[in-house]
């Protein structure tokens, strides 16, 4: 396998298809022989199947003929093939015919063409050589969604892509408009599930993405940015401000499987109600969301609710790994024996 991604790296164009062919169908035959769910390939609509041979026209002529597959996905991603804007690119700059505003491309051949010259333009950018050459094509995939800045700002700052750095780009970008979010933090993952080489070649960041979120956070004094983001005029007991905030960056709670709550009562609820919930005797996973119930200083008993909510961040050693806010007053990590007696249970994320 690896001599033919140095074929596919050093070889011209025919050859590389030839390869790039070989390895899908290698890929292809893999699959149906395996039973490992998280192997499998999303396939493409047919609505997107349907635009190949444009795809493969514009894709020519930019100068990218090798990277159908991966057009195909984005395109899988943005639309599923669906509406007059396929590429969802009308607001980029290769744009410049059409209004440069959300769904203005009334033109689904226009689309793919701006749509194919943009990614073109990423995957050069990233200084991508091949169709495997996934590091490039990460930080391409997320300037497609981002804009090609955060390619220059990833690669002068990080020199690569990773999910860390996509959520602080984000996170930024928002701040600094005044916005409520910016892009998919997640854009690269989802895109890669759609396209064959990324399931034999990409090594996932298997990090759930609310964890990066609370992680960018850490050192937050006074919770500000959380208890005025859920509607609060002046400052309240945050955490669970907190842990909804981070929940909304990553577009958890207007997809509706994951609750806005400032109370932590209400959040263990919103879990118990939709079967959600599990006991402190589990080994939690991260990413879920942590109940604790405070022993009473005065009658050293636990009263049955919740006192104060995290985020699991990782188990290790017998150790619960935890994000939390409103802890003195900040944003900090903590950790705490599994199974310990004040943790009163998890909220399972099905995210």
């Amino acid at each position: 396998m690896q001599q033919l991604i140095s074929i596919a790296a050093a070889g011209g164009g025919t050859v590389l298809v030839l390869v790039v062919v070989l390895l899908v169908m290698c890929f292809a035959g893999m699959m149906l022989g395996s039973d490992e769910e998280d192997l499998e390939v999303i396939p493409v609509s047919e609505e997107v199947k349907a635009y190949e041979p444009l795809i493969r026209q514009y894709a020519k002529e930019h100068g990218v003929e090798d990277y159908v597959l991966l057009i195909e996905a984005v395109m899988m991603q943005e639309s599923g093939g669906r509406g007059t804007d396929p590429m969802q690119c009308s607001e980029c700059g290769f744009n410049t015919r059409y209004p440069n505003t959300p769904g203005g491309i009334p033109d689904p051949e226009y689309s793919i063409d701006v749509g194919v010259q943009n990614l073109a333009d990423c995957l050069q950018i990233a200084q991508c050589e091949s169709p495997v050459d996934m590091d490039a094509i990460k930080l391409a995939l997320q300037g497609y969604n981002y804009g090609q800045g955060y390619i220059t700002w990833a690669m002068s700052k990080y020199g690569e892509y990773t999910k860390a750095n996509a959520v602080e780009f984000s996170l930024k970008t928002a701040e600094s408009y005044g916005w409520s979010s910016y892009g998919d933090m997640d854009y690269v993952p989802h895109v890669l599930r759609y396209y064959p080489l990324g399931q034999l070649f990409y090594d996932p960041d298997t990090s759930q993405l609310i964890v990066e979120v609370a992680a960018s956070q850490i050192g937050n004094v006074g919770g500000e940015p959380y208890w005025s983001w859920y509607g609060f005029p002046e400052r309240v007991e945050w955490c669970a401000c907190f842990v909804s905030w981070c929940a909304n960056q990553c577009g958890y709670i207007d997809a509706g499987i994951f609750p806005k709550f400032s109370g932590c009562i209400n959040g263990m609820n919103w879990f118990k109600e939709r079967d959600q919930w599990a006991s402190n005797s589990i080994i939690p996973t991260p990413g879920m969301i942590i109940f604790f119930d405070w022993e009473d200083e005065e009658d050293g008993g636990l009263d049955g609710l919740p006192d104060h909510v995290g985020i699991v961040e990782k188990v290790e050693n017998g150790r619960v790994y935890t994000i939390e806010g409103n802890t003195a007053d900040s944003v900090r990590e903590r950790s705490y024996p599994v199974g310990y007696f004040e943790i009163l249970g998890y909220g399972i994320q099905s995210y």
